[in-house]
């Protein structure tokens, strides 16, 4: 089947990758620009600052990169050395793990040698639903043992058998079907099928196991088939398996490897291990290579160190085997990446999101053939399994209100970076259908989307600047579309709030390059990033006062670069710093300095919204005498400026309404307007103001007559004066 048409709502306006854009060129190109900047709407500042901090995954944000445990091995516990290969195929076909050394591959079909049993049985742990499995295979002799991925369940096949006292545990071959099962049990003692395929023309029915049941009657054997949750059995009720508490494992997999019990005691209180416990379930055989690197701590820095890497250096390991696995599909794999962008969001975008990307994949891959997407796969949740993701119900914030979505999220918090990061320096044969998706989701009308979009560019930035500047980036910063423009800034944004290196140096040097939409795209990273990063406020109005000193530009530019500058002022612990700075621009010998900073102020001041300067002021501001002073200077002089004189007001308007509901505004505008009248015109232009001030119904604002009496005491009337009667 040919990939359909893209849907209506996400991608109905953006043409197909390989189809050329209106006009002849990629609006990511940079191809085709006039030499100034085309008449567009751009997305005000605040909103789209609000956007970004609003649907930035939590990977980033929250870059404390508490690296815990890691996603590598199989699903066993008896791993007793740290010895762990496996092979992991992801998608809708047999899942087959090989455990222990490689000797031990020869074993996959055949008797299971006594020496391994007997290692798993020292170290294995039971689990909460080990002995109604075990009570239920003696009685029935069959068993169909059901659970999630890589949770251990093969390792419990094994052990429920050994607990039985069979001769021997007989491994069969994974191309053992349904139908012949009975025919291979023709030796006593314990047999186990790992994994049995099934699939809706290969169901595993009752009536397969009441025949294998007859035959290990006979020979005085029991069978136990492993399988992860599956649609496909009709009539068998499966017994499902739960996994021992992570604790319980690693302190049974430390009395192995220690010989003192004093020592398991003493190792499970290190500090590096105490995290592990605490960052939630974990699997066994990951469990398993944990302990092996505890049981080696000799106290020294350098164990130290490998323990608190472990978690770091296991999901990068991990990583790599799931994108190097030569058995894995294009498709799982997209999806492993589509989870990576869209961690912690919804799961119909990275299961929606991964089809495009294979789409590419496939492109490239076989260009001589039509892409194929299959329509109907693997449930939600299997996929997440083997992902080692899980999801849940959330109540998530859209333009409709709150709504309740089932997101997705990687088990451990840095697998979308560790991921993302190694299928762009790692693969590189893979970077062009990865970049072609990025820039078909930078077009998406999603805000989501387009976020994660930027998100993922920064990633691989910080993985590789040079190539994604060059194959992304710098395509966004010089595109027509704002929106592309956008992307770019989000991007830089997000890059130096992870200290990609030279990224501050590049968006200093944008402000003042030649092309418009470069300078564009660094005027607006600027106000984007000092919210995030307060400690780069300073160097972000120098690099806007030296655009502002260069002049010229585009009235759109002028406008983001006051947007942008006003943004500064929303740093909570750099408002005073900022105020100051202000001030002193205002003495630059440079007019559009002057006026960078007067435009900026008022921009500021005019928004009611939470966290607004007005805010500020009446907390804190009111309150420092330096800061008190500078926001006064800055209100007077703008509202002496005959270019700022009517925003001024406007947003003197603002205050006075929103000091009509809060007592501390009041307060606040009470103190200051003294401050603010200096000359005779001064008192003049204010009177003026509050004397017409009305609400939008008509209605004259109480707190306008109580600031208009501060402005003009009131004076006795002579005629009035008993005195001169």
């Amino acid at each position: 089947m040919t990939a359909p048409a893209p849907a209506r709502g996400g991608f109905d306006d953006v043409p197909p990758p390989d189809a050329p854009w209106p006009g002849g060129a990629d609006p990511d190109s940079g191809e085709g620009l006039d030499a100034g900047e085309p008449e567009e709407e751009t997305r005000e500042a605040g909103a789209a600052q609000r956007e970004l901090v609003a649907h930035t995954p939590g990977f980033i944000f929250g870059e404390a990169a508490s690296f815990g445990g890691s996603v590598v091995a199989g699903s066993q516990h008896g791993v007793s050395a740290g010895g762990s290969a496996r092979d992991v195929f992801m998608g809708g076909k047999t899942e087959i793990h090989h455990h222990g050394t490689a000797a031990s591959a020869a074993y996959v079909s055949g008797e299971i040698p006594r020496r391994r049993l007997d290692e798993l049985a020292a170290v294995f742990v039971e689990g909460p639903s080990f002995a109604a499995a075990l009570a239920r295979l003696r009685d029935e002799r069959v068993l169909v043992l059901t659970g999630a991925h890589s949770t251990g369940r093969h390792a419990a096949a094994l052990m429920l058998l050994h607990h039985l006292g069979v001769p021997a545990v007989h491994a069969l071959s994974a191309e053992t079907g349904p139908a012949n099962l009975g025919a291979q049990l023709t030796r006593p003692g314990g047999h186990v099928l790992r994994d049995l395929p099934l699939s809706r023309n290969r169901p595993l029915r009752d009536t397969h196991l009441y025949a294998a049941r007859d035959r290990l009657a006979k020979t005085g054997g029991y069978l136990v088939v492993t399988l992860e949750n599956s649609p496909f059995l009709l009539g068998v009720t499966p017994s499902a398996w739960e996994p021992p508490g992570t604790a319980d494992v690693l302190r049974s997999h430390l009395r192995g490897l220690r010989e003192e019990p004093g020592d398991v005691t003493g190792l499970l209180a290190l500090g590096p291990v105490r995290d592990f416990l605490a960052r939630g379930a974990h699997r066994p055989a990951e469990v398993a290579r944990f302990a092996a690197e505890v049981a080696r701590y000799d106290g020294g820095e350098q164990a130290a160190a490998r323990l608190a890497d472990f978690g770091h250096a296991a999901v990068e390991q991990q990583c790599r085997e799931w994108l190097g696995d030569p058995e894995s599909t294009l498709r799982d794999k997209a999806f492993l990446i589509s989870l990576a962008v869209f961690d912690q969001a919804p799961y119909v975008l990275a299961a929606e999101l991964a089809d495009r990307l294979y789409v590419h994949f496939q492109r490239l891959q076989h260009p001589e053939q039509p892409p194929e997407i299959p329509v109907f796969g693997l449930a939600a949740e299997t996929r997440l399994e083997r992902a080692w993701a899980e999801g849940e119900v959330r109540v998530e914030t859209t333009k409709w209100g709150a709504v309740p979505q089932y997101t997705a999220r990687f088990k451990k918090e840095n697998t979308p970076r560790a991921l993302l990061g190694e299928v762009w320096t790692g693969h590189p044969s893979a970077r062009p259908a990865l970049v072609s998706w990025l820039k078909e989701l930078a077009h998406d009308r999603r805000p989501v989307v387009r976020t994660r979009t930027a998100a993922a560019a920064a990633l691989l930035a910080h993985a590789d600047l040079p190539s994604a500047m060059e194959l992304l980036i710098d395509g966004w910063a010089v595109s027509k579309t704002s929106g592309s423009r956008l992307t770019a800034a989000n991007t830089l944004t997000l890059a130096q709030f992870l200290d990609t290196p030279v990224v501050l140096r590049l968006l200093t040097q944008w402000c003042t390059d030649t092309h418009w939409a470069r300078r564009w795209t660094a005027i607006r990273a600027f106000g984007l990033l000092t919210p995030l990063r307060p400690d780069l406020a300073a160097p972000a109005l120098s690099a806007l006062a030296a655009r502002a000193r260069a002049g010229g530009g585009a009235k759109t530019e002028s406008d983001n670069l006051v947007a942008s500058t006003a943004l500064l002022l929303s740093v909570g612990a750099r408002r005073g710093e900022m105020l100051s700075e202000l001030v002193r621009l205002l003495h630059h010998d440079t007019p559009s300095v002057r006026t960078l900073a007067l435009a900026a102020f008022v921009r500021a001041c005019d928004s009611a919204e939470e966290g607004a300067l007005v805010e500020w002021y009446a907390d804190t501001g009111m309150y420092e005498p330096d800061s008190a002073r500078d926001l006064a200077t800055l209100w007077r002089t703008s509202l002496g400026d005959r270019g700022q004189t009517r925003g001024a007001l406007a947003a003197l308007h603002t205050w006075v309404r929103l000091a009509e509901h809060r007592a501390d505004v009041a307060q606040a505008l009470e103190l200051l307007l003294p401050a603010l009248v200096v000359t005779a015109d001064d008192r003049r232009r204010l009177s003026h103001e509050l004397a017409g001030l009305r609400t939008p119904d008509g209605a004259r604002p109480p707190m306008a007559d109580r600031l208009l009496g501060l402005l003009i005491p009131s004076t006795p009337d002579p005629s009035r004066d008993p005195s001169r009667s």
